[in-house]
């Protein structure tokens, strides 16, 4: 079974041309490291909920869309080896200064999942 790291974050509408630019280069340079798939997707039906929703999760303000991405690896191993490359990918320094990203990286929530079910 493959392995999936998820992001939720708010991006500024106004900021969604920058931010798709920096995710087309960060997919492109994950992809040639090794991971399966790389998507990223803007909420399209993400209402707040009554105890939790996307919205409530990254405290969404006006102005601000949420997007929620994956990305697919063989293995958590075969994820830590590629995220050790990525990380290091002189490409990718200039997006890991939190004062150069298109959105508030403090509310950026992620996390690794084995998978349960592939249909």
């Amino acid at each position: 079974m493959n392995y999936v790291d998820g992001f939720v974050v708010p991006v500024p509408t106004a900021n969604l041309a920058a931010y798709r630019k920096m995710a087309r280069r960060a997919g492109k340079i994950w992809r040639e490291h090794g991971a399966l798939e790389y998507v990223e997707c803007l909420g399209d039906d993400v209402a707040p909920g009554k105890l939790t929703s996307f919205p409530q999760a990254v405290k969404l303000k006006d102005g601000e869309t949420v997007v929620f991405s994956w990305i697919v690896y063989k293995s958590r191993r075969d994820r830590d080896r590629i995220n050790k490359k990525v990380m290091a990918d002189p490409r990718l320094a200039d997006m890991m200064d939190p004062k150069q990203l298109p959105f508030d990286g403090k509310r950026m929530f992620w996390g690794g999942f084995k998978v349960l079910v592939e249909a």
